[in-house]
């Protein structure tokens, strides 16, 4: 089961939610933690612009943190291979207290079930006569010891003379596939190795006379000795038998181990099972999971960053263990069963809090990380003049700047030109490139938000951005569905809307609110966008 705990930010990632992800994965890694930075889904032009420039690599995109199989605590191991004995299986069944093994061939791919049932069916109602096995699972299954060995794999019909002497020559019982268990009748051996049957079982801690044996070798017929009577022998060699020798069940529903446990809930209520092999993509099988199992399970272990709403976050969050949170944003619905570590500072990038979490731990800033960390606060204040910009944020980022040598207006300037890729995008990609939801009172806002070098290419298709943000809000019922088009330059945003929402937006940013108008020094949604619109729909 994976103990890696993933950081990540929102659901449509920006330069300060995937640096201070990277950031804050690089100081949990140094403090012993191991951890692994992701995204949630692809980056932005301006982020990709800055990862390639202080050469750090894309993190994986993490789809979901669901409850799957593999994390919950099955037995794993727990198989063994078709030409393993009966004997064996038993016994380790036994030691697992299960009732079920799923049997394996030389590859590990699973081929069957094999049952405590279906030993008993083979002894009861099957003909407990045939032996086929290797002379080692003999050894063990009667705690027998090598005296002849010839052939490792035996197969034959066990044959246990019960007649006398003179009765027995009269009848040919003897023939090369005879597997003999006899105590001390010495006319009875001499026969079967002149015969060269296949294996000779001495019981009863009896021996060969010494001539039997020179034609037992001459005809190489296996011999072992063992100290059980005749009886016992009889009843426990027949365990000595390759599982595939008895008829298990072939069919049995497996599951992957990437299933998610939701899905496999309902196999469980369409197939009964009580047991279930698991298995890789390869079908290589990994073990057996029983539905008492799924009472003990580990989730995925996650810390958050620059979000802390259920809605922004990772499908799934709700089957994984939230173990630590580093935010600036307003407090949102997400809760959690025990308590978690909680950074939360009135600043304006989360890469100012994660600066503070290094200097606290007293752990060095590597140059790369400290780059990323300048740029996620250059992003989210805009250059420091976003609003939700604070003396935190400017001491933070002067003290980097002295850290790497950074130009931050030039940075600044390339990163904004570097997100400034609306001719290569389609409308959605537009509205969607930072794009985030909020509730309250059961309504939705959804604010979508875009800083450009180049607002009039925008506003000039704004009939087309009306047309789409009016069936986007239909088909997802958001209440509010709010395009704003940010010019850091000019210090403000352009507003485009749906229609639905121009009553709500109007209320909340002046009644002459038209399609694109440009509202000054409007430029943070978290401070100066979200929050009007939250107080008219209370």
């Amino acid at each position: 089961m994976e103990d890696t705990t993933y950081i990540f930010g929102h659901k449509n990632p920006d330069t300060d939610s995937v640096c201070s992800a990277i950031s804050l994965s690089y100081l949990q890694n140094s403090l012993g933690y191991k951890t692994e930075a992701r995204i949630l889904s692809n980056i932005n032009e301006e982020t990709k612009y800055v990862l390639k420039k202080f050469k750090i690599e894309v993190p994986k995109i993490l789809d979901d943190v669901k409850l799957q199989i593999k994390d919950i605590n099955y037995h794993r191991d727990f198989k063994i291979d078709s030409k393993e004995s009966v004997y064996n299986a038993f016994f380790r069944m036994q030691e697992d207290n299960m009732s079920t093994i799923p049997v394996v061939d030389n590859d590990n791919h699973f081929i069957g079930a094999f049952a405590m049932k279906d030993i008993a069916k083979k002894e009861i109602l099957g003909d407990n006569t045939k032996l086929k096995t290797n002379y080692s699972h003999i050894l063990q299954t009667i705690e027998g010891k090598e005296i002849l060995k010839f052939t490792d794999e035996i197969e034959g019909e066990i044959t246990n003379i019960a007649i006398r002497s003179t009765s027995f020559y009269n009848q040919d019982l003897f023939n090369k596939d005879t597997i003999l268990i006899v105590g001390d009748r010495h006319s009875i051996i001499e026969e079967a190795v002149k015969k060269g049957v296949k294996l000779i079982v001495i019981t009863t801690g009896h021996k060969m006379k010494e001539e039997h044996l020179e034609v037992a070798k001459k005809n190489k017929v296996n011999v072992i000795y063992t100290n059980k009577t005749s009886f016992d022998t009889l009843l426990t060699i027949g365990f000595a038998n390759y599982i595939e020798s008895y008829r298990y069940t072939k069919d049995l529903v497996c599951v992957n181990e990437n299933l998610d446990v939701s899905d496999f809930n309902e196999i469980i209520n369409k197939s009964r099972h009580s047991y279930y092999p698991v298995i890789d993509n390869n079908n290589k099988c990994l073990g057996l999971i029983k539905l008492s199992d799924l009472r003990d399970s580990c989730p995925k272990k996650v810390m958050l960053v620059d979000h802390n709403e259920i809605t922004q976050s990772v499908e799934g969050l709700d089957e994984a263990e939230i173990v630590g949170i580093v935010d600036h944003h307003k407090l949102g619905t997400l809760g959690t069963n025990q308590p978690i570590n909680f950074r939360n500072m009135t600043v304006g990038s989360t890469c100012t809090i994660i600066y503070e979490l290094y200097k606290e731990n007293k752990v060095k800033i590597p140059e790369d990380i400290a780059s990323l960390l300048l740029a996620g606060i250059i992003s989210d204040t805009l250059l420091l003049k976003s609003p939700t910009a604070t003396k935190t944020d400017e001491k933070t980022l002067n003290e980097l700047v002295k850290m790497t040598g950074i130009n931050p207006e030039k940075l600044a300037m390339e990163m904004f030109k570097a997100n400034d890729a609306i001719k290569s995008k389609s409308l959605k990609e537009i509205v969607y490139m930072d794009f985030k939801t909020f509730i309250v009172d059961k309504k939705t806002i959804a604010v979508s938000q875009v800083t450009t070098l180049n607002a009039k290419a925008i506003i000039k298709q704004k009939s087309s951005y009306i047309r789409f943000l009016n069936k986007e809000s239909t088909n997802h019922d958001y209440d509010v569905m709010l395009f704003a088009i940010t010019d850091i330059f000019k210090n403000g945003s352009y507003f485009i809307f749906n229609e639905n929402g121009k009553t709500t937006l109007r209320n909340a940013f002046g009644e002459s609110l038209e399609q694109g108008d440009f509202i000054p020094d409007i430029i943070s949604r978290k401070k100066q966008i979200v929050p009007p619109i939250m107080s008219v729909l209370k």
